[in-house]
């Protein structure tokens, strides 16, 4: 193993060159415009794998976008890692805040990425995360280091609530089974602190839609005599929160997990500025739940955001009208022990039950998911810290991530493994903004640490 970091210098161009031809792909699946992008993504995927060294590697069908399959069995008695991953990004919008095409992957510095950043969608969620482990493997094998079995499930889905990978899960049990399953979507503190992430939040979708006229009405002849479903939909949002921003829907909290304060105090060892967050986001104060901190607030507890409303006229210049409905999309991230679909019908009920006499209001579910947590004295977590120790020179802090990745909680339920998520991203790299980017040292970081879990899983599974 100590030829790993040899490796990775001897072929960083390459290793940079094949990731940047792969971020040019506008896999986007939310967007039906970009489905053969999609799916000429997946191919890409399936070369790399087999290019690396899997024995055999297949596209499977779903009744959405496939899953590309790859496998390396070197003994079926020793142990085996399934790493998941997806190939999917979210949509470029708005395009505009973009400082070069989101499509048109450009290599430069930054403060906290001296050594140069990938910016591209897709960079560092998931494509360049995803894409460490294929390098990873491929030194594995190039080296004749790979110490057990390996198997890639990379989904193309993710982005849009991987609504057909629990069917694919479900009718593959044996194909999948493993002994531990590991996953690079999420982050680390700092290029200097690493990080494993032991828990996610779960996570409730929902769209609203509050009808009042039959049309949109002339705001002189009508204002004021029947109700405006932007006004109605804007009181209606506003009652949710009280005035310690506490969630007002009944029964949201009754299964929350409580963390002890012991608890709460090891977490807070991780290093934070208040400061630098504020002055990273261009804010002059933090807010959330009274009683908890901002990063106990964004891990620990549960959470109701606006993520878009609309109505009414929203074109150049003015147009006097109170719109027949108005729309919303919320979401809902829950902590473990709250059950998705128990919040998705509470949320319904309480919405419906808050709306004045003179609208209707419906609520459509779109996805949801599970919280999870990992213990830190598992066999994966151990491997994990073991590598980013020998790797960073430091050992790994645990911490709990705001984030949702709802198929966690679905493999451990239906393949009967812990997950690992070793992510190398960081704060600052603007997934699911503009001007998404993936450090270079992060990208060839993970290419270093990544075989050492291998090694160190294997011999604490003895």
């Amino acid at each position: 193993m100590e030829n790993r970091n040899s490796y990775v210098q001897q072929h960083k161009e390459r290793f940079i060159n094949e990731l940047v031809e792969l971020l040019k792909i506008p896999s986007v699946s939310a967007d039906t415009a970009f489905s053969q992008d999609v799916l000429d993504t997946a191919e890409a995927v399936k070369i790399s794998l087999e290019k690396a060294g899997c024995d055999f590697v297949e596209i499977c069908e779903t009744a959405g976008y496939p899953i590309v399959y790859g496998e390396k069995i070197i003994d079926p008695s020793l142990p085996t890692v399934l790493v998941y991953g997806h190939y999917d990004v979210q949509p470029a919008d708005p395009v505009e805040l973009w400082t070069s095409p989101p499509f048109e992957p450009v290599i430069k510095p930054t403060a906290i990425h001296p050594d140069g950043a990938i910016f591209a969608r897709g960079a560092c969620d998931d494509k360049g995360q995803m894409y460490m482990h294929v390098k990873a493997f491929e030194y594995m094998i190039q080296s004749n280091t790979l110490p057990c079995n390996v198997k890639f499930m990379i989904e193309g889905e993710e982005e849009v609530g991987s609504v057909n990978l629990k069917t694919f899960v479900e009718n593959n049990t044996e194909k999948l089974k493993n002994d531990v399953i590991l996953i690079s979507d999420t982050g680390m503190i700092s290029n200097q602190q690493p990080s494993i992430t032991t828990g996610l939040r779960g996570l409730s979708y929902v769209e609203v839609e509050v009808t009042g006229p039959n049309r949109d009405l002339h705001s002189g002849l009508y204002g004021g005599a029947v109700a405006n479903p932007i006004n109605i939909l804007s009181k209606m949002i506003a009652s949710l929160h009280d005035e310690n921003n506490h969630i007002t829907i009944p029964g949201f909290y009754d299964n929350v997990e409580e963390l002890s304060l012991e608890e709460r105090a090891e977490m807070g060892k991780a290093p934070f500025s208040l400061e630098n967050y504020k002055k990273a986001l261009d804010i002059n104060d933090v807010y959330g739940e009274k009683g908890y901190t901002t990063n106990e607030r964004n891990s620990i507890r549960p959470t109701l955001d606006v993520n878009g409303i609309w109505g009414g006229y929203t074109g150049e210049g003015a147009k006097t009208v109170i719109a027949s409905k108005a729309y919303a999309k919320i979401s809902m991230r829950l902590v473990p022990n709250q059950d998705w679909e128990v919040i998705t019908d509470l949320f319904t009920k309480h919405f419906i039950s808050i709306a004045p006499a003179g609208v209707s209001v419906v609520v459509k579910p779109h996805h949801g998911g599970q919280g999870y947590v990992t213990p830190i004295d598992s066999i994966g977590y151990q491997a994990a810290n073991k590598a980013y120790t020998e790797t960073f020179g430091v050992p790994a802090i645990p911490v709990r991530s705001g984030g949702s990745i709802p198929i966690v909680a679905l493999f451990e339920k239906e393949l009967k493994s812990k997950t690992i998520l070793m992510g190398f991203g960081l704060d600052s790299d603007a997934i699911h903004s503009p001007n998404e980017h993936f450090g270079i040292f992060n990208y060839l970081k993970g290419i270093e640490t990544i075989p050492l879990f291998y090694k160190y899983f294997v011999e604490l599974s003895k």
